[in-house]
């Protein structure tokens, strides 16, 4: 199910930018955009990209809120298999590892 929402976001997200790409600058930053002829030019295209951008900010807002629900309430098997793990385990002496450093003799001892 996660993977589901995933991918709508991920959908969601790139049709965000190209809308929000698409829309004719208003600002005039910079006088970047100033023109007054172009491709979405006409006003009821201009108030369609406006709609369109709302509706998929809105989705990809709810989509996330609940992509954050579902992360942070997720149950996973594998927090069963840890419980059961003790959190101290002695451990072994093996004759391969090191003696204690307080058994060794001192410098020019030996």
């Amino acid at each position: 199910m996660e993977t589901i929402f995933l991918t709508i976001h991920t959908i969601v997200a790139i049709a965000l930018v190209a809308t929000i790409l698409l829309q004719r600058s208003e600002g005039g930053a910079l006088g970047i955009g100033s023109g007054s002829g172009g491709l979405m030019s006409a006003r009821g295209a201009g108030d369609a990209l406006t709609k369109t951008t709302k509706w998929l900010a809105i989705v990809f807002l709810a989509n996330a809120l609940f992509l954050g629900w579902l992360a942070a309430n997720k149950t996973d098997d594998l927090d069963a298999v840890t419980s059961e793990i003790p959190l101290e385990q002695p451990a072994e002496q093996t004759d391969d590892q090191l003696p204690d450093p307080q058994d060794l003799p001192e410098p020019g001892e030996g």
